[in-house]
């Protein structure tokens, strides 16, 4: 029967430690942009291939 509530206790202290790391996570702005990550993925960046292709000339020089 000590188990149960060994087990109990587990739980719900595991469950409050999820629930204080949402709350957190929210609260630190995780959770405010969800779409422009996934956009910034499929376009390159534009600074990048003009520096290679700068060092490239500069190599066959």
């Amino acid at each position: 029967m000590q188990i149960i509530f060994i087990l109990i206790a587990i739980s719900i202290s595991l469950a409050l430690f999820f629930l204080v790391s949402f709350l957190w996570a929210t609260k630190s702005g995780q959770f405010e942009d969800t779409y422009g990550p996934a956009y910034r993925v499929l376009f390159d960046d534009e600074d990048e291939p003009e520096s290679k292709n700068n060092q490239k000339q500069v190599e066959c020089k």
